[in-house]
């Protein structure tokens, strides 16, 4: 009871959350050539943007975002070492108290010199960023909704036992009041 109160009034102010969950964009240029692109009768959407790595064509097709030269049409190679660390340093420009001035790429993204862990999904270019704090909230998240263990059926049995001794501690409370009332 006394964790879940506690996360529960951390949940309700929300200290920190802003940058914990902070969105981090690919920094976007405006576009200086003219492009030209005929669309593919499967394209279902498709954006033009260009970052510090040149231009990029993001089409959905059947749902799934493809990343293709905007010339060739032709799927874009992910970045090399020296080129996501570029991307990356281009885009945490935007909050330097955050992301510190300083980023190294290792084999699963790059980590800023404040700790920041940040991470590329290619495909849909977009970073995704995680620090300590976002990692003490979601631990708060697992210990306010029972999920205590790596296992789902586990913690379903603990989240309804949880919530059935809750129901018993609240009937109790209100038969204990109404005896003493009376």
């Amino acid at each position: 009871m006394l964790g879940w109160t506690i996360t529960g009034m951390i949940f309700f102010i929300k200290p920190g959350y802003q940058g914990a969950y902070e969105q981090l964009p690919v920094k976007t240029y405006p576009l200086e050539i003219p492009l030209i692109i005929s669309p593919d009768s499967t394209w279902q959407e498709a954006r033009l943007l260009r970052s510090v790595l040149g231009h990029h064509l993001l089409v959905t097709i059947e749902g799934k975002v493809k990343h293709l030269d905007p010339v060739s049409f032709v799927e874009k190679s992910p970045p090399t070492t020296a080129e996501l660390k570029k991307l990356i340093e281009d885009a945490v420009t935007v909050n330097h108290s955050r992301y510190g001035n300083r980023v190294e790429v290792n084999e699963n993204g790059a980590v800023t010199n404040t700790g920041i862990e940040i991470k590329l999904d290619w495909q849909n270019l977009k970073l995704m960023q995680m620090g300590q704090d976002t990692q003490l909230i979601n631990l708060m998240y697992r210990i306010h909704y029972l999920q205590w263990t790596p296992i789902k059926e586990i913690n379903q049995v603990l989240g309804v036992l949880g919530l059935v001794l809750l129901i018993s501690l609240t009937v109790l409370g209100i038969r204990i009041y109404i005896k003493n009332k009376g």
